[in-house]
Parts: C-alpha cells; structure tokens; sequence
C-alpha cells in the first residue's frame, strides 16, 4: 500500500460521518474472529517504512491518524484531528483530539506525532516514506541528498502544548492537510523509541485492533482493542491473517469452510467464482493498476532506451490477455491511472497514445531501430505467490514473442514470495521490466503520478528521473482550483508516453469471497476488505 501528498480539494465538501459502531446487528457475535487471507509483510511494521499492501493492511487496523479515508467514498475526513488551523497554507497549527490512548495506556499527545515525524525524516533510520516529510521545513538537514545531516529534527515542527502543535512547510500548500491519512504519519508510542527491538516484535498502535502475535509465514494474530477511542469501532473480536503464498490454496481453504475472506480470486478460478460463491463474491472497479517499470539504474533500459520500452509496450495485446485470462476483472490500460478517478479526480482514457495499442510491426520495428533486446532477450520479473501473476507473465512473453517471430525473446523470472520480491526491487536488483501494481491512496491522478514517477520519490523502484515531469508535479500541486490542477497532471503524464518508464498493462478490479458465516463484508476504493464493519452470524 504506497501513498503520497494531494490536493484539499480532492476531498470535495460532502463529509460523510463515520458510521460503524461497537455494536454489531441483531445476531451478531461481537466476540467471534474471523481469517482472512494475506501475505507477510516486506519489512517490519513500522508506519514510516511500510509502503506495500500486506503490511498497509495491517497499519490500517492499529493505527489512526489526523485524517482517515471513508472506506466508501475515499474521502479524507478528521480522525484525530479536532482542526487543522492556518492563515497562510504554509503554518498549520494543529489540535487533536483529547482522550485518546495506545494500546499501551500511553495518552497520545502532539508530541506523539512530532516525535514520530521526526524520526521518519531522519536519514539515519531509513525509513522508505521519508519523501513524504520533504515539504517539511527543515526536511534537507535532516535528510540531506549528500554527507551528513546537520540536524536531528525537523525545524519546521513545534509542540505548542499537550494537545497542539505547529508545522511549517518550506512553501505554501492549501492541500497539505489531507494528506494526513497516510499510515506514515500516524503517531508513535515512547515504547516505539525507549525499546525500539521489542516494539517491532510487537508493535503498539491506536487503532481499532491490537496485534496479539505473528509467526511469520503463518498467520498475524489481531484482536479487537476495546479502549480505542475512535467511532469506527471493530464489530468482531479479531481477525487472523492466515499467510498464503498461492492464491489457489487460500480459495480452496474458503470453499472447504477453512478461511472466512480470500481477497485475491485466483485467475484460474474466476470462471467458477460465481457457481461457487453466489452473491458472497465481490467483483468491483478499484483504484488499481498494473505496469511494467523498467530499471533505469541499468543503462541497458535507461535513458536514450524509449524506442525500446514502446516496441515492448506495442507487442502486448492487452485486449486478448484481459478477456481470455480475467473474465471481465481487467480493463486494458490507455493511460498511467484508473478510471474510478473519473473526471474530476484526473482520469483521462487515451493519454498513452498510440503507445499502448497493439501493433506487432510496429513494436517490432521500434525494437529493431533501438538495436534490439539487450543481449538478444528480455526477462520480466514478479512475484508468483498470487496466482494469476505467473499466468499473465507467460502470456505477457508469448504476445512479445509472437510480435517479433521468435519463441524465446521474451522469458519470465518467477519470484517466490511478495516479500523477497520487494526486498530485491528495494535492494536495486531487477535487470529488465518488473510487474510495479500500484493501489491508490485517495482518488486522485496526483497519487498515481508523483509517488511513482517523481525524482526520488518513496515509490519510484524503477529510479526514472525528468525535470519536466518534476516541475509540472509541482506546479499542479501548488494550484488551489481543482480543474487547473488536473490539467497539468495530465501534462505530467504526456510526458510519461514519450518516455515510457512503466508501461501501463490493465485496470484491476477489487475482488474477493466470503464464507456464508460473515455478513457486512466490503471493499474499500483501494480493493481491501473493511474488516472493522465485519459480523459474524
């Protein structure tokens, strides 16, 4: 699960008050768990290091920040937050609200969220969602792009009293505020700092759940936390996140009554989905897409390379690949976002041009012209403990193959498991394309752009760089009128199809199934399941 900073406006006016409560429906047992099934996470669980889903779901259940996004609309509405103040949309004087707790007991006050901020900008702790303090002012003393830092925390953070604190930005930005329901900014516990190895083995949060226990490659053990102080309070007593590395084995675990909520239908059993589950299967439109993004740190793929990475991006047919292997929970990709963002949040269909369409000639002509593959071959590279992820790479290698008349041009590297996977992507290692999926944070084109394509970005595994993509970023977010905003969004992203740093394969729905024991059962705009609105029968 990978977030970034966005625009107030994004939010809209319609605030839509949080309507889940400790209570559950006639019937219901609040004290029951229910399992579900999930994969471990690539580092620990810490909020500032954590930018991929498994360990996004988690942090989702612990933790509560200043903001929090409507599991419906995706709305950023105050959590903690009582007022976010300013007269200048570059200070912000921030209040929380009064009587909440960790897990721990620990009270959370305005220096719960300094200290943590603080500790996630600081280069010496390495943490992966640094980027997001940066407009922090302060953020280069601390985390300096060369040598050392000249600071131990950020200038632009200070505690005014128990419950308030201010925080300078080092230029104005009117959205700032909403981007606060990102888990990197969720505060810590002094647990977290005085015995940092034990926190990890069990972290604390304030969240409407508490981990109880994790063996890894197992299961992750959370339970109902009946002090949270939040209004969006746990209807079940626990969830047990039971660890699957092939999505066939979690479906046929929820078929045999074994496992309460599969999150990922396996491409091979979405013909029988529906014969098998009824109405207890849910296929909607999500805020996610797939790509391929290319390593530019290899000069083999990097700059001078775009004829290259578009002969590639023509000589897959994305149409025939959606159709055959997903039934009708793919949509072939035009474009670098999702179409659940609509108009107003920045969708634009056809903004790849003619770079993704498939046309065998041309791709192999374009290839021909960049000088070939790079040593005669390319090798695509995902994780394979989601099912469906080996199924497309195959036919992803047989539609290049085809276009340039030869069997072996394009080969698949199967990753065994998500983690080891994110851990060689973060360590620099891919040496051709790579499946980067990306889940939206907040329905906006903003969020599909800048954490994956900007200069350093947290989420930029494929290290492209461009100063005109940068400015326009920049220059969008600065814009208070929505509209104008998206249009240099989507010239940001023009400059995508002229260089072609991922290339964009499909929209994917959110699909899941749920055993006939559990009712309330949905998914967010980002495709995971609401567990706190979950009842068990």
């Amino acid at each position: 699960m990978r977030r970034t900073a966005y625009a107030t406006w994004v939010a809209g006016a319609v605030a839509v008050a949080l309507a889940a409560t400790a209570c559950g429906g006639a019937g219901a047992d609040t004290s029951a768990v229910l399992s579900s099934s999930w994969g471990d996470p690539q580092s620990p669980l810490e909020p500032a290091n954590t930018n991929e889903v498994q360990g996004g779901k988690v942090l989702d259940m612990i933790f509560r920040g200043l903001k929090y996004y409507d599991p419906k609309t995706a709305e950023a509405e105050n959590m903690m937050a009582e007022k976010i103040e300013t007269t200048d949309s570059q200070t912000f004087t921030i209040t929380i609200k009064d009587g909440w707790t960790f897990s721990n007991g620990e009270k959370v006050t305005a220096q719960s969220y300094v200290d943590a901020w603080n500790y996630a900008a600081h280069i010496g702790n390495r943490q992966k969602n640094a980027p997001f303090f940066r407009m922090i002012e302060g953020y280069g003393d601390v985390h300096p792009e060369s040598g050392s830092p000249s600071a131990k925390t950020l200038n632009g953070l200070r505690v005014k009293d128990e419950l308030t604190f201010t925080v300078t930005l080092d230029q104005p930005f009117s959205s700032w505020p909403d981007t606060l329901g990102y888990p990197a900014f969720a505060p810590l516990p002094r647990a977290f700092f005085d015995d940092h190895d034990a926190w990890l083995r069990k972290p604390i949060g304030n969240g409407p759940y508490a981990i109880e226990s994790y063996a890894k490659g197992s299961e992750m053990r959370l339970r109902r936390w009946d002090g949270y102080a939040g209004q969006d309070r746990a209807r079940n007593g626990g969830v047990d996140l039971k660890v699957y590395t092939d999505n066939n084995a979690a479906y046929n675990d929820l078929l045999a009554g074994n496992l309460d909520i599969a999150d990922d239908i396996p491409a091979a059993q979405l013909k029988n989905v529906r014969r098998d589950l009824g109405n207890r299967y849910i296929n909607q439109p999500a805020g996610i897409i797939q790509t391929l993004a290319f390593p530019f740190y290899d000069d083999k793929w990097g700059a001078g390379k775009e004829k290259l990475r578009i002969g590639l991006s023509k000589a897959i047919d994305r149409r025939q690949i959606t159709e055959q292997i997903f039934q009708k929970t793919r949509t072939p990709a035009s474009d670098w976002t999702s179409p659940v963002l609509g108009d107003r949040g920045g969708y634009k269909p056809g903004l790849c041009g003619t770079a993704c369409d498939y046309d065998p000639a041309a791709a192999k002509k374009l290839i021909q012209e960049a000088g070939g593959l790079p040593g005669g071959k390319v090798t695509i590279t995902s994780n394979v403990d989601a099912g469906s992820h080996r199924m497309w790479m195959d036919a992803v290698c047989n539609s290049i193959n085809n276009a340039l008349g030869r069997d072996r041009a394009c080969t698949v590297n199967p990753v065994g498991t998500f983690a080891d996977y994110r851990n060689r992507i973060h360590g620099g290692k891919m040496s051709g394309p790579f499946r980067a999926g990306w889940q939206m944070d907040y329905p906006l084109i903003q969020n599909f752009l800048q954490p994956l394509y900007y200069s350093n970005a947290s989420s930029n595994d494929g290290k492209w760089s461009n100063e005109r993509f940068d400015r326009l970023m920049n220059d969008a977010n600065a814009k208070d009128e929505q509209s104008r905003a998206v249009r240099l969004f989507q010239d940001a992203e023009k400059i995508l199809a002229e260089q072609m740093p991922a290339i964009p394969l499909w929209y994917q729905n959110g699909s899941a199934g749920y055993s006939e024991r559990l009712s309330g059962v949905s998914l967010n705009p980002f495709s995971v399941p609401v567990y706190h609105e979950i009842e068990l029968n």
